[in-house]
């Protein structure tokens, strides 16, 4: 049966997948409401990752003065609340800082719930964290579907995202109830800076995870062109390959800490990057829809595991849970803010099939340096020493 403080947290998870999941849904209406083309939505929507990346690494800082239980319930409700802001700008001179405000809270919400995620690993003393991150992906689905049918409806965005955000902090607030504490610091511990950097220990993690993430937003923003581009495969079927992608990605996060479990971090790493570079090989090898989506579901499953292993092995390498999750999300929102501009610019300079080659080759690069998700490379605080020396 499931910890209270592990189903506390699972929920924080889901309800932080619902917000984004209901923006998401409503970005047509985004775009007919504020009179904006495309570039200019293009624009407004890399206000959210800069504004998470700059916010992020105040987290460590917040959770040491505030603990880490009463920190990711108030980032929560700010992170709900924040659905709301950019629906209710007046302008479109307005968006770019409510969704600056919006990626900030998601950011620091996002790095708050995954210290919480190694908080629960420790008093368990098993794998959680594919499972927590599977959590995020229902409620992401959720937030998406009611979002569909809200927008369906023709529900105004502007109640819609209202009410969300009030369920959403309501339900936030009674399912966190539960949530964990970390162990108090020593008298002369010295607090973590006010702008927290990636520290050495979690440097190799952190590439492991630029690289995981890398290919996991690359997919997800590319899969569907790519298959209509490359293969010649209409809109349903092109639809379908990034839905076959999402869904493979979800049911292994959700089965992930089983396989965890059984195999360790390592081999699990691993394995998946073995079955990611074969679904690669795939994407890039045929130009018929079938197969190629195909290669896209054996690449979704193969790095599913992979970022929520990064952030539980950072968790448990650095001083405290809040600081090492902090530093390797930095690497990792890095790349994802890069990757789907890089993978554009790679396919109109030479070819689809050469960007998702170059993938491919990030994804067999972290087979050797997994050895840092080692509980034991972990628990030296120095992974990129245990590593080298194995």
């Amino acid at each position: 049966m499931r910890d209270r403080h592990q189903r506390a947290t699972a929920l924080v998870f889901a309800v932080h997948g619902a917000v984004a999941g209901t923006l998401a849904t409503r970005m047509p209406w985004f775009q007919d409401h504020f009179g904006l083309g495309t570039a200019a939505l293009g624009l407004v929507l890399l206000c959210p990752p800069i504004g998470s990346f700059l916010a992020m690494p105040m987290t460590a800082r917040l959770a040491y003065r505030f603990g880490a239980r009463v920190t990711t319930r108030t980032l929560l409700a700010l992170w709900c609340a924040a659905l709301a802001l950019p629906v209710l700008a007046p302008g479109p001179l307005w968006l770019a800082p409510a969704f600056l405000l919006y990626g900030a809270a998601a950011g620091m919400c996002d790095l708050a719930m995954n210290a919480q995620g190694v908080l629960v690993e420790r008093r368990l003393g098993r794998s959680v964290m594919s499972g927590l991150h599977g959590m995020w992906s229902v409620g992401n689905l959720c937030g998406a579907g009611i979002g569909a049918a809200a927008a369906q409806a023709g529900l105004d965005a502007r109640a819609h995202l209202t009410l969300m955000a009030a369920a959403l902090i309501a339900v936030g607030a009674v399912g966190s109830r539960a949530l964990l504490d970390d162990d108090a610091p020593a008298p002369d511990e010295k607090p973590p800076s006010r702008f927290t950097v990636p520290p050495r220990a979690v440097l190799l993690i952190g590439l492991i995870g630029f690289f995981a993430t890398f290919a996991e937003r690359a997919s997800g923003q590319w899969a569907a062109i790519y298959l209509k581009d490359v293969t010649g495969a209409g809109a349903g079927v092109a639809a379908a390959g990034f839905t076959v992608f999402t869904a493979c990605m979800v049911t292994v996060r959700l089965a992930g800490d089983f396989v965890v479990r059984r195999l360790g971090p390592v081999a699990t790493v691993r394995a998946g990057a073995v079955t990611a570079v074969l679904g690669g090989v795939v994407v890039v090898a045929f130009r018929t829809p079938a197969p190629v989506i195909a290669g896209f579901a054996l690449f979704g499953a193969g790095v599913a595991v992979v970022v929520p292993l990064v952030f539980a092995a950072a968790g448990q390498a650095a001083r405290t849970p809040a600081e090492g999750v902090a530093g390797v999300a930095t690497i990792t929102w890095m790349s994802g803010l890069v990757a789907p501009s890089v993978i554009g610019w790679l396919a109109g300079t030479f070819a689809f099939p050469f960007a998702f080659a170059l993938v491919t080759c990030m994804v067999a690069a972290m087979i050797r340096p997994a050895r840092a998700l080692s509980p034991r490379a972990a628990a030296t605080r120095d992974p990129v020493a245990a590593a080298c020396a194995d």
